[in-house]
């Protein structure tokens, strides 16, 4: 080949869109803190495919974004939490068996189409490998905490201790490893899992623990990536609300109907308050007994338009309603169901912008008591305008879609 066939095919490469393909499960919480980066990159005028179930196949086409479909036997977003079982191994063994299957659908979907750069949720194990196959860059676009020097031996093996030496936690560790080695990867799977070599991180940095032992040349703090939002839908204010509250679970872990009356009788009691009960898919609305007019009971609401107006959020401190509450001000009593969100609750607490409340003592009580502590508190609103101004400076949207194309452009020198 002459030199002036190789500056021709470079100068090609270097003209074409780059095609950047993103990589994510079927969650909520895992989907939506990527899709205001991705329509941002399209707009930039990058080829961006994104490869997901077909569940959220509208959600991702809207963002202009090249969709890749795949079938995933990991529980829809619309099935029982129940599904997800009550141990560590039965939260994570479905995640590597649909990585597995998954693995060769990806791969065909892929072939003659390979991407400049890869971008993953945290969940998408195939994505690595098929960056590491390819030969190209990946970046973690995490949509919650990351870890910290330290966070194996603080939070890892204790966690993992006791699963570790059972048959079934052996097994599940074999078959990750065994995976990976055939996919050409000599990485131990936890490090493989969760040590990215690149991590966009799509929180603020105060929620974030331990944020002063995080490796900044690994992971960068953007914040809320949260977009216009104006698709989900519009929410008015009543004009006669001297208070707004909205209560919700987020999408997964909302069978609660007990906790759902506790909150008719918290707020539907309270002179001039007027509630926002989103219920999720799994709990009827005529369970909930009789609701005062002042309690607008929804399976799903425009969750930010509502936040915009809100004088109180309780949540169950998911990565994103956290942000959201911290984005718009608004003062939380978090109560955790799973996972991350109970140390998301502990964060909001300790910023001094939230109560925290276990599902069991959120009686109508408690909940009435925390929300008027904290509604009428200087202290509370002072701490929540700092975080909000914070936050606007870690760039959000347009820092994480500058970082990525520096990363193109060192792949496409």
């Amino acid at each position: 080949m002459t030199d002036a066939t190789t500056n021709a095919i470079g100068d090609a490469t270097a003209s074409r869109p780059a095609h950047i393909a993103m990589f994510s499960i079927a969650a909520h919480g895992h989907v939506n803190p990527s899709l205001e980066v991705i329509r941002e990159l399209v707009a930039r005028g990058h080829r961006v495919s994104y490869a997901i179930p077909p569940f959220f196949a509208e959600k991702v086409a809207d963002t202009g974004a090249e969709v890749k479909p795949w079938r995933s036997i990991l529980p829809s977003p619309d099935d029982d939490p129940a599904a997800w079982g009550t141990t560590l191994l039965d939260n994570v063994e479905p995640f590597l068996a649909d990585a597995i299957q998954a693995l060769p659908q990806l791969t065909e979907a892929y072939a003659g189409d390979e991407p400049d750069l890869v971008l993953h949720d945290i969940a998408s194990y195939p994505a690595r490998v098929l960056a590491h196959r390819w030969g190209v860059p990946a970046i973690s676009l995490s949509p919650n905490l990351v870890a910290w020097e330290g966070y194996e031996e603080e939070v890892g093996e204790p966690m993992w201790a006791e699963p570790r030496k059972t048959a079934r936690g052996k097994a599940y560790y074999a078959r990750f490893q065994a995976w990976l080695e055939e996919n050409g990867i000599a990485e131990h799977p936890d490090p493989f899992a969760g040590r990215p070599a690149r991590s966009i991180v799509l929180i603020p940095k105060v929620l974030q623990p331990h944020a002063d032992r995080v490796d900044e040349s690994v992971y960068t703090f953007v914040g809320a990536c949260q977009g216009d939002r104006g698709a989900e839908g519009e929410w008015t204010r009543p004009a006669d609300a001297e208070k707004v509250v909205l209560v919700s679970l987020g999408s997964s872990f909302t069978k609660q109907p007990g906790f759902y009356r506790e909150c008719v009788r918290a707020f539907g009691e309270l002179p001039g308050w007027h509630m926002v009960l989103q219920i999720g898919k799994h709990v009827p609305a005529d369970e909930l007994g009789t609701v005062p007019d002042n309690v607008e009971v929804r399976s799903w609401v425009p969750q930010l338009a509502i936040l915009k107006q809100a004088d109180l959020f309780v949540t169950h401190a998911g990565a994103g309603g956290s942000q959201e509450g911290l984005a718009t001000a608004t003062p939380m009593i978090a109560v955790p169901q799973a996972v991350d969100q109970f140390g998301n609750a502990d964060m909001l607490r300790a910023l001094g912008v939230a109560r925290r409340l276990e599902t069991a003592e959120a009686s109508a009580e408690a909940l009435r008591e925390a929300a008027l502590a904290l509604v009428d508190d200087p202290e509370v609103a002072r701490r929540l305008e700092g975080i909000q101004a914070q936050m606007a400076e870690e760039g959000g949207t347009q820092r994480a879609a500058d970082l990525i194309e520096v990363q193109l452009r060192v792949q496409r020198a």
